[in-house]
């Protein structure tokens, strides 16, 4: 059963946001948002479903590999959330996308995807919440144009070597996050713009970005 968002003591039914990336962290923002009641919902990820990354992605099945993520995760979150208009593409991200969403939110690892999207967000004044896996370790991050450094001032763009696989509960911890910024966004609340959540390792810290 879905909780309506006005019992929650919110309502975010007027607010969309395209979430750029349907894997372990796409797959936790995506449900949080619907479970959360957003109106509209774009989800977009150029992938096909892999039986080796069924662990932390967890809409998807054995019987998924192969298909296309995008569609397979729309479909299934219909279900879970009808309220909520969900809409999917397969490809990768163009500026064309985030026209008439309130919010990008990043769940790549994919460093020029991410250079692209905070380019665009500067250039167009769209909010976006970026965040990233790395086994044990993760972060999080709402960038507001004009209130807060965008992702390059707060590290979010800088390449680093894969250190071992991310297991489902950092994806969900970090994915859980992201949605949290955005719905933070939605409501007004910006202290959490230019904050860069760190966890590491059952530790989450937070540390404020700087021009």
């Amino acid at each position: 059963m879905i909780i309506k968002s006005g019992v929650q003591g919110f309502d975010i039914s007027k607010n969309s946001a395209v979430i750029i990336g349907c894997g372990g962290l796409g797959t936790n923002i995506a449900v949080h948002l619907a479970g959360a009641g957003i109106g509209r919902l774009l989800l977009v990820d150029f992938d096909n479903v892999e039986e080796r990354n069924l662990n932390r992605q967890f809409f998807y099945t054995k019987d998924d590999t192969g298909k296309e993520k995008a569609g397979v995760l729309a479909k299934r979150l219909s279900a879970y959330a009808p309220e909520t208009e969900i809409k999917s593409r397969c490809g990768r991200f163009d500026n064309s996308l985030a026209e008439g969403y309130d919010i990008i939110v990043i769940a790549v690892d994919n460093i020029e995807t991410r250079k692209e999207i905070n380019a665009y967000c500067k250039e167009s004044k769209t909010p976006c919440v970026n965040g990233s896996i790395d086994g044990f370790f993760g972060t999080a991050y709402l960038y507001l144009p004009d209130k807060a450094p965008d992702l390059e001032a707060a590290g979010c763009l800088n390449s680093t070597d894969k250190i071992m696989h991310s297991p489902s509960v950092t994806a969900g911890i970090i994915g859980a996050l992201e949605a949290k910024l955005a719905t933070d966004y939605f409501l007004g609340k910006t202290d959490s713009a230019g904050k860069l959540y760190i966890y590491d390792n059952n530790e989450i810290h937070a540390l404020k970005i700087k021009e």
